[in-house]
């Protein structure tokens, strides 16, 4: 049941973690922000992506989103570890 759960929480961030690269890629369009996937991806992405703006962009490039999707390994490697403790 217990590597069961750390499956599905795995599969979670690895899905959240494609939802910030395409949140990235939707940020190269303007256009796309305003479409109701823009706004729905924008809703699920942007609380996590606001614990990350200390960060300042580089030549106007922003590496934030970089630090947020190691941080999501981060976890994912904490949990596979654990799982492998019990």
């Amino acid at each position: 049941m217990f590597a069961y759960l750390i499956w599905c929480l795995n599969w979670l961030i690895n899905a959240y973690i494609l939802l910030i690269v395409v949140w990235c890629l939707l940020s190269w369009f303007p256009i796309s922000q305003g479409t109701r996937l823009g706004e729905i991806i924008n809703r699920l992405v942007e609380p996590y992506m606001h614990w990350f703006d200390f960060i300042p962009p580089l030549g106007g490039i922003s590496f934030s989103p970089v630090v947020a999707i190691i941080v999501l390994y981060l976890v994912q490697d904490g949990l596979t570890f654990l799982a492998h403790l019990i």
